[in-house]
């Protein structure tokens, strides 16, 4: 059961809506998945709250830097896939939760705050593979991406990148209005009314290129639970 964690050290760059449309679209192609809302801010939480029970969906909202590795160990065989949600941040619990992952998201809005928040998460994935031996699979996915820009900012983007040998997902998270009332109205792409929402297939398009690319990155699996145990000890 892969652990992704969508970590950006600025606030506001995409990732708690990346992080839902992600776990929503995975819950709904059958995988099972617990959300660890480990964002103070707790938005994860409250759409959940509004939204109600889903299928193959949990979240769990109390979440700490001491209780993530037991979220994990308890739930592990009731889930195909973690999604961690982080604050805008780069301290302990940021680094507790990189330190668990199978795959880190770096979700970036194309401009320079965002990028420096961005490159602080790498820097930190750095660290943990020099200072300690361990290297964990990362990718920036581009968030908030209009038409007009997207592909002058995914060439600039990605070439910037790709100099320092990060990967970047050819799929983009538009400027969608479904992915804002999502927060809003609760529930799920699938279960919008398109009478309501404006141009609710491209974004149910959007969030179905973006799990099977996510799927073909970071393929379900069942990790031994010696293997586990051995990662939760290490990251302690």
């Amino acid at each position: 059961m892969p652990v992704i964690t969508f970590a950006n050290a600025k606030g506001g760059a995409g990732k708690t809506t990346a992080a839902l449309i992600l776990a929503t679209e995975l819950a709904a192609q059958g995988y099972r998945v617990t959300i660890l809302d480990a964002d103070p801010q707790r938005w994860i939480t409250r759409w959940h709250e509004l939204s109600g029970a889903q299928r193959n969906l949990s979240v769990i909202s109390e979440v700490s830097m001491g209780s993530l590795q037991t979220h994990i160990r308890e739930n592990r065989d009731y889930t195909d896939y973690f999604i961690v949600d982080l604050a805008g941040a780069r301290d302990a619990m940021v680094a507790t939760a990189i330190g668990l992952s199978d795959h880190v998201m770096i979700p970036i809005q194309g401009c320079a705050m965002d990028a420096h928040g961005g490159a602080q998460i790498l820097e930190l994935l750095q660290q943990l593979d020099q200072r300690a031996g361990v290297r964990i699979d990362h990718s920036v996915v581009l968030t908030r991406m209009s038409a007009v820009v997207t592909t002058r900012a995914m060439v600039a983007i990605k070439q910037l990148l790709a100099e320092r040998g990060v990967a970047v997902l050819d799929t983009t998270i538009g400027e969608r209005a479904a992915f804002r009332d999502i927060f809003d109205c609760g529930g799920t792409l699938r279960t919008m009314d398109p009478q309501r929402v404006s141009n609710l297939d491209k974004a149910r398009e959007n969030a179905r290129l973006l799990a099977e690319e996510v799927l073909r990155r970071v393929p379900a699996r069942r990790t031994t639970s010696s293997r586990l145990l051995h990662r939760l000890a290490r990251a302690a």
